[in-house]
């Protein structure tokens, strides 16, 4: 699921250089369909219609799921409750009741690094999670619904938590989401870039090429039966870095627009030693060479519009820049 997506395109990729034979499930609504290498592989529909979940359970059976289907969005999940929880909590359910009774031999789930939330220091996969928004909080309830469904219904599982993970197919046109593309986007379109805060916040920023080759393989790692595993960068750097860094891709000299700082976690950082001793990546793409891999390729594809996000329940407290970019009253409704 989410096949056509950032992550779950390259994760298609790899396992159809492997043999697989890969169906994708997918609304579209982050994605796009020539993301995904077979077309006529794409079954569009989403996780949280449970309609949708059982006619593509229809075109099976199906050895593993790969779930990566989410609105990844962790700062605007604190507006959109409800559309967050049916996306990414309850669809979620869906999939793993169809698992189970289709009788799955292994479900991987792409959690995230947000079910940490505040927690400080180099994280392990043995850190209590306690996220503070309510994408984190909808990812640790799928955690714990696998970990269950696992003990009463036998559903071997492998859980991992990426967190800000970078590269070609990411959808530079979402203005909520992946800091990267947006400056890309942002840089090609003459724009300045946005900085929540004063851009000190630290981020551990993963090239795609650096964690995609593992998830795929987690079915066939014996080691990674029922497991959790942290996945990214070792490198943490701050958001104003960042933006140099890209800045520098495309040969510019950044305009950084401070906004009033969001509620958010200072220093997302943690251990990565787990999946190394269990995959065995190869070593790391440099921050630098894969901001400049991921700029090559958006230099070819070029600028795209951003986005609004319309379906905001609570307005109260909203960030300023994303508030000014709602319908007013006024405004004729979005097509």
């Amino acid at each position: 699921t989410g096949g056509a997506g950032f992550i779950g395109s390259h994760l298609v990729d790899a396992l159809v250089d492997h043999g697989d034979d890969v169906v994708v499930m997918d609304d579209l609504s982050g994605g796009f369909k020539r993301n995904v290498p077979t077309g006529d592989a794409l079954l569009r529909g989403s996780v949280s219609r449970e309609q949708d979940v059982a006619a593509a359970f229809a075109d099976g059976p199906f050895d593993v799921v790969f779930h990566l289907a989410a609105y990844a969005a962790e700062g605007l999940s604190h507006h959109i409750k409800r559309f967050n929880y049916e996306n990414n909590l309850v669809g979620s359910v869906n999939l793993i009741n169809a698992a189970v009774n289709a009788d799955v031999g292994h479900f991987v789930f792409l959690s995230s690094a947000a079910v940490y939330g505040h927690a400080t220091g180099t994280l392990t996969e043995l850190d209590l999670p306690e996220p503070i928004d309510s994408y984190g909080i909808a990812k640790l309830a799928v955690e714990a619904e696998l970990a269950v469904t696992e003990r009463l219904f036998g559903l071997p599982y492998t859980i991992f938590r990426p967190h800000n993970v970078y590269g070609p197919y990411q959808n530079i046109g979402d203005r909520y989401r992946n800091v990267v593309g947006i400056f890309m986007n942002r840089l090609m379109r003459g724009e300045p870039l946005p900085v929540f805060g004063n851009g000190e916040q630290k981020r551990a920023f993963t090239d795609i090429r650096d964690v995609a080759p593992g998830i795929a393989r987690a079915p066939f790692v014996p080691e990674s039966r029922n497991q959790v595993f942290n996945v990214g960068s070792d490198r943490a750097v701050t958001v104003n870095e960042l933006a140099q860094a890209v800045a520098k891709a495309f040969g510019e000299t950044p305009r950084i627009e401070y906004l009033p700082a969001r509620e958010e976690v200072e220093l997302a950082w943690a251990d990565h030693s787990k999946f190394r001793s269990v995959f065995a990546p190869g070593p790391e793409h440099s921050l630098e060479e894969g901001i400049q891999h991921m700029a090559n390729w958006a230099r070819q594809v070029g600028p795209r519009s951003s986005s609004v996000f319309t379906q905001v329940e609570l307005t109260k407290h909203l960030p300023p820049s994303w508030a000014a970019a709602l319908p007013q009253s006024d405004d004729p409704p979005p097509v």
